[in-house]
């Protein structure tokens, strides 16, 4: 038993010198400590230390609850925090660079060592994590022929030369330069996708050339340690919990000894629309994590707190020809022990009270946060209205349809333009759409195709004289997980055809909503019966801000903004029904709402209320249709 050695709450033992929070609080050169691997333990300073760990994701945090949430882990007992380094946002286009705000990577990680935890680091490149393309930037689709996750030479150059960014941000702060990261991951779940040892070869080399010098390790699940596993380095498992296996499975490929790390542990899941939220019971696994943390296993519980996945940065999971493609939600609320903001859970309490039970005699936790206050807010009037239409961009032209990526386009919609004969009736098909696409005739919405429901036709009547045709796509999310990383381009993909015959002649207008200031406000009124995608503002005034829901179950499909910061999708098929905003996006006097409503332009009220709504599914909506 090495539970005597654990570091818990807020007090750390002095056989490990001083802690992250007294280091980061003293002006003298910051003490390095030595992070090792034993026969069965690994070593702090030469001291064995059980890390319990808890997942949680920066750019999912507003950076003003950062420390709020790091205090969160504290309380419930753990020592250490992991976190994915997601490429997309560090680079969103090549060679620029981006670690400032919510992605100052190395300003969370100083963060945690200034609150007392030690962290593990995960910079992979891919991360999955039910991310907008497992991490990856989309523009790597433009090189022609790249393999992500390959020995393929441009891939490697990219992936080499966004390393070195990352590293300059964090190799300083491995726990032997004085900072709190004690491991470092290489790849991620390797063997889901592949078993190329060479390639996880040379994945350690240039981690080791970017300045990562301490300890790294490879994670798969526990099946799949024989495929992803780099020989000498430490072999962490996914998924499994029973003490004996993982000691066994270590073991073997490890040389005969430890140390034992369950690196992704899963006490909840993650949701995707048009299905059900996820729940899963604490009493299902407080005995497993007892005798996990009783065996001296170090573990990371996958999520500690989800976060929401703001914007557009949610992924997708699909199998291949005949399954559905499935995009996630934007609340990551995970049902971890973190609720979506911060709030402790039942669940939380539930793993304290297990925690409690392995720290060192006379350790004492520090006290629960009581849930943070929320309000309701006044029914916010959005009646200044912009049809869509009517402030598109300049066009693109081109013979065929062009993908988000041909346009260098990364995320939000495109509209499709062309001109084709009317007075007839025929099939629309679009040839590969992803992912959701609004047809509308003469301006006027007449169909939606949903790639979930495999919907890629439908009957149109056009009227006579020459029609104006609209396609409207929306990039619901690349895929993150699986063997088709490498088919995840957006937009109409193929061909557009009427009637049997190839539409030509198109005009792309790129619709990135990157940011609602360069969105023009338009007339401010749309007729009553305009159908089309709009643009609704409005204003409410708080006297004091708190955390709110917004709820949008009389809306369609679509997105909005809080004062300037894009809160996610929302879409009536459900779960998710309301959107998290918290306090700290929140102002003492006036807050601006806008919202790109695609179905339902017609509704013009928004109210915020006091409790999320993520379990409300409706039956799938085949497609919208005039009749």
């Amino acid at each position: 038993m090495i539970n005597k050695y654990i570091v818990g709450g807020a007090v750390l033992l002095s056989c490990m010198g001083l802690s992250p929070a007294a280091q980061a609080q003293t002006k003298a050169k910051p003490v390095k400590h030595t992070f090792a691997l034993g026969n069965e333990n690994f070593l702090l300073d030469g001291k064995p230390f059980q890390m319990i760990s808890g997942e949680l994701h920066y750019p999912r945090i507003p950076r003003e609850a950062w420390r709020h949430r790091l205090r969160m882990a504290k309380a419930m007992g753990l020592n250490t925090i992991g976190t994915y380094v997601f490429w997309n946002v560090h680079e969103p286009e090549p060679g620029h660079y981006d670690f400032s705000g919510n992605h100052d990577i190395a300003a969370f990680v100083k963060m945690a060592q200034e609150e007392g935890l030690w962290v593990v680091l995960r910079p992979s490149p891919y991360v999955c994590a039910e991310w907008e393309f497992g991490g990856y930037p989309y523009w790597l689709q433009n090189e022609k022929g790249l393999v992500v996750r390959s020995q393929d030479p441009k891939y490697l150059a990219a992936y080499g030369r966004y390393l070195k960014q990352v590293a300059q941000q964090l190799a300083p702060l491995q726990v032997n330069h004085g900072g709190p990261v004690l491991l470092v991951q290489v790849e991620n779940e390797y063997g889901f996708y592949a078993s190329d040892k060479d390639y996880l070869a040379l994945n350690r080399k240039m981690f080791q050339q970017a300045g990562f010098d301490g300890l790294l390790y490879t994670c798969d699940p526990g099946e799949k340690v024989l495929e992803g596993h780099l020989p000498g380095l430490l072999p962490a498992v996914n998924g499994w919990d029973d003490p004996g296996k993982v000691k066994q499975l270590v073991r073997t490929y490890h040389g005969g000894r430890g140390p034992y790390y369950i690196a992704e542990w899963y006490p909840a899941w993650f949701d995707w629309w048009g299905t059900a939220h996820h729940t899963v019971p604490a009493a299902k696994y407080t005995p497993r994590l007892d005798s996990v943390l009783a065996a001296g296993i170090s573990i990371n519980m996958y999520m500690f707190h989800g976060g929401t996945t703001r914007g557009f940065m949610n992924g997708a999971n699909y199998k291949g020809e005949g399954t559905r493609y499935e995009p996630q939600t934007s609340s990551y609320d995970y049902d971890a022990p973190l609720d979506e903001a911060g709030n402790a859970t039942p669940k939380f309490l539930a793993f304290r009270g297990v925690i409690e039970k392995h720290l060192p005699k006379g350790t004492k936790l520090p006290p629960v946060p009581a849930a943070k206050p929320t309000l309701r807010t006044p029914v916010i009037s959005l009646t200044n209205a912009t049809n869509l239409l009517s402030v598109l961009p300049k066009p693109v032209a081109s013979l065929r349809t062009q993908t988000f990526e041909d346009l260098n386009q990364d995320y939000g919609y495109v509209l499709y333009r062309t001109e084709v004969p009317g007075g007839r009736k025929g099939i629309l098909s679009i040839k590969d759409l992803r992912d959701y696409g609004i047809v509308l005739v003469n301006g006027q919405r007449v169909a939606t195709l949903d790639r979930r429901l495999n919907q890629d036709r439908v009957e149109l009547t056009l009227p006579a004289g020459t029609v104006a045709l609209d396609i409207l796509v929306e990039n619901m999310g690349r895929v993150n997980f699986g063997p088709f990383l490498n088919q995840n381009r957006k937009g109409i993909t193929e061909q557009v055809s009427f009637a049997g015959t190839p539409l030509s002649n198109w005009q792309h207008f790129r619709l990135p909503f990157a940011s609602m200031v360069t969105i023009p406000k338009g007339t401010g009124s749309i007729a009553p019966n305009d159908n089309a995608p709009v643009i609704r503002r409005g204003s409410f005034t708080l006297s004091k801000p708190a955390d709110t829901y917004l709820d949008m179950r009389q809306w369609g499909k679509g997105c909005v903004w809080l004062n300037g910061h894009n809160l996610g999708r929302y879409w009536e098929i459900g779960p998710q029904q309301t959107l998290y905003v918290p306090a700290e996006w929140l102002k003492k006097g006036a807050n601006e709402v806008v919202v790109l409503e695609l179905l339902r332009p017609q509704q013009d009220k928004l109210e915020g209320v006091e409790k999320p709504i993520l379990d409300k599914v409706k039956a799938d909506v085949q497609a919208y249709k005039t009749k």
